[in-house]
């Protein structure tokens, strides 16, 4: 609240002195962004080591491999209903308030102005990924050099984590076939690693009353109000279906199919919701999610160890969601009309697409970049939405971070009594 504040004070200022606003933008450049990056990439230091000890360890806690059966297939069956869900959600928003509509000549010129290299950099970025083919599917699960793949291709880019989750699924799956004794000297030696990288974590939260507000100032002082309102109905649109997906339909997940109370349990989560939106990195906020699994709602660790890993990565349903606004949204400010079959086939690859998408600030643009063109809508449309991706990627987040740990609780209420007489 206090970086709002600041940041509209600093942007009424800007009205009749424009010199101090444009002296808060480069402070907030060369001071506040990189303050908040601190903040972050402490967060991004554990996300691999992360997936790796949690998922493997979720999977070796099994103790037998023909657990993992039921565990999986329910997980992926929430998993995709849940995006599913969403997408719908958001394509019925956006075909009832129209935003596109709403969107002024004078508007789009600005933003196409202000964002156009951003959007050819994320356009020629997707153009130079191969299409989706079963190959291209063995690559990215399975590439050749799995170490470089994690690395990633330089200092500046997370490394690949499909790769990653599935070596550490083949990891937890060979030490359920150890002995006894052998399968929990690698559970603990996992574990510890896990707890760990939470400390590190931990480490990094304790810059969060400082980094975050500095985040959020800069990111309004940036993109100003006169950007904001010419896209507000879109950002209005989006916000509405977001929230109707968390608060709407995990919480019928929560009372049907968990048996849980919605209000009380979106009381105990509310912290984990609150640094998914301050971190916008569904991969930064799993030790959170994680601890409050364990704490909280003291939900099966092999459970929680299985599905929130995978759900940071996987379970995108406020990205799916938000792929689909912006492509109907662009289409209707480009004119172009997409008839119910088309929305249909949309709301499969913005499914699929969203799978792929990585759990870090941004990490849908490509993939929204390769729907537009798909659809014979301009792919520099995507400018249009550039300036009000850092806000919306905020609440997108929260959705994602929320659905993860709805689906993890759904999974643990329906299968805790088998995976508990399990020998």
């Amino acid at each position: 609240m206090i970086g709002v504040v600041a940041a509209v004070a600093t942007l009424g200022i800007g009205q009749w002195h424009p010199p101090t606003l444009a002296l808060m933008q480069k402070i907030s450049g060369a001071v506040f962004d990189p303050f908040g990056q601190i903040f972050l990439r402490m967060l991004f230091f554990v996300v691999i080591p992360l997936v790796f000890t949690s998922l493997a360890s979720g999977v070796a806690q099994l103790g037998r491999l023909d657990r993992l059966g039921p565990l999986a297939g329910r997980t992926f069956l929430l998993f995709f209903l849940n995006m599913g869900i969403a997408v719908a959600i958001g394509l019925v928003m956006m075909n009832t308030v129209q935003p596109g509509h709403h969107l002024s000549e004078e508007a789009r010129s600005q933003l196409m102005q202000e964002y156009g290299s951003s959007a050819q950099q994320t356009i020629n970025k997707k153009a130079a990924q191969p299409g989706v083919s079963f190959g291209t599917l063995v690559e990215m699960f399975m590439p050749r050099n799995l170490l470089g793949a994690v690395a990633g291709p330089s200092r500046d880019a997370l490394g690949d984590v499909l790769p990653l989750i599935l070596f550490a699924i083949l990891v937890g799956a060979a030490a359920t076939q150890l002995r006894e004794k052998e399968r929990k000297r690698v559970q603990m030696a996992l574990d510890t690693i896990t707890d760990l990288m939470t400390k590190i974590v931990g480490f990094a939260l304790e810059l969060a009353p400082y980094a975050v507000p500095a985040m959020i100032y800069s990111v309004i002082v940036k993109v100003g109000v006169d950007v904001l309102l010419a896209l507000s109905v879109f950002v209005v649109g989006c916000t509405v279906a977001l929230a109707l997906h968390l608060f709407g339909t995990m919480s019928l997940w929560l009372r049907f199919l968990a048996g849980r109370s919605p209000l009380a349990y979106f009381r105990q989560i509310r912290p984990l919701l609150i640094t998914a939106f301050s971190t916008s990195s569904s991969s930064a906020c799993l030790p959170a999610s994680l601890a409050v699994a364990h704490d909280e709602l003291e939900l099966n660790p092999s459970t929680a160890g299985f599905v929130l890993p995978l759900g940071a990565t996987m379970n995108m349903s406020g990205t799916a969601l938000f792929e689909g606004c912006v492509v109907l949204f662009v289409a209707q400010a480009f004119g172009v009309e997409l008839s119910l079959s088309h929305q249909a086939i949309l709301m499969l690859l913005s499914v699929l697409s969203a799978v792929a998408v990585a759990g870090i600030p941004g990490g849908s643009l490509p993939m929204i970049a390769g729907l537009l063109a798909t659809f014979g809508i301009p792919p520099e449309g995507i400018g249009i939405i550039i300036g009000v991706d850092r806000i919306l990627d905020m609440m997108r987040t929260t959705v994602n971070v929320g659905s993860d740990i709805v689906t993890a609780t759904v999974v643990d209420y329906q299968l805790r009594d088998r995976l508990a007489a399990a020998p």
